[in-house]
């Protein structure tokens, strides 16, 4: 795909995540592969920087089955994190911009060193600085919620806003969590990190062979969302929303 077509869409879709007006998949008028998607991706996100945004991190999609199935889709895919993107925890999230926001609960990643390419479990887990619950406010921008793999590639994998928990040590092992997400004191969902790839930190070894393949790598002082063990649900204004992880604490907002 011509990089001046790829250029047209990323401000498609930079336009539509800035405006909240949902927008016609990509591919069913361009045919867009996972390269094409990741470099709209880049180009869309490089035009937040432009507006004074910095480059906090890294999230993960599609890393537990139960995330797999709602989407219909069957790969690991990654995305950027923006500062624009910070909620503070018990702080105020406005719907309003957004189109179809929804909340899954997360566990997050501080990293000390960088890492990329090819790495072991324990490799992985001695460059994590700490862990955190997280919550991730996704929103797809496109009609009805529908995509393919490269749609939601370019879209930036549907990140929308993120709220970070207190930060913890890594000592002890989160590989079976009991994970939880409420809205308003009523448990939504409910889950175990182990849903995710088994262990939360075989997600970190595959952002790292994903990363090391398109040349780029986990910096040190980033975060890295891990992904959701469950399937993420519709916010309304009003919600209080809590996410609790077993002993990494919780994370909330409210919508309005």
């Amino acid at each position: 795909m011509k990089n001046s077509v790829l250029t047209k869409l990323a401000s498609r879709i930079d336009d539509a995540t800035r405006h909240g007006k949902a927008i016609q998949q990509l591919t069913l008028t361009y045919k867009l592969d996972i390269d094409d998607g990741y470099e709209i991706q880049r180009l869309a996100v490089a035009r937040r920087l432009l507006r004074g945004e910095h480059t906090i991190g890294t999230k993960l999609g599609f890393t537990s089955r139960a995330k797999m199935q709602q989407m219909g889709l069957d790969q690991i895919i990654c995305g950027r994190l923006t500062s624009g993107m910070l909620v503070d925890d018990g702080g105020t999230l406005p719907l309003a911009g957004l189109i179809h926001p929804r909340a899954e609960p997360e566990i997050a990643l501080l990293m000390k060193h960088d890492l990329s390419g090819p790495v072991t479990l324990p490799g992985a887990m001695a460059a994590v600085e700490a862990v955190a619950c997280a919550i991730e406010i996704i929103d797809s921008r496109y009609q009805n919620f529908k995509f393919t793999l490269p749609d939601v590639i370019a879209d930036n994998t549907s990140c929308c806003r993120l709220v970070l928990g207190g930060w913890q040590r890594p000592d002890s092992d989160f590989g079976n969590l009991g994970m939880m997400l409420q809205f308003n004191g009523r448990p939504v969902g409910i889950g175990s990190s182990a849903a995710i790839m088994g262990h939360p930190a075989r997600a970190l070894v595959a952002i790292s062979q994903l990363l090391g393949a398109q040349g780029r790598k986990v910096k040190a002082g980033s975060v890295v969302m891990l992904g959701s063990p469950m399937a993420a649900q519709p916010l309304a204004p009003g919600m209080h929303v809590l996410a609790e992880v077993e002993r990494l604490g919780r994370a909330e907002f409210t919508v309005r």
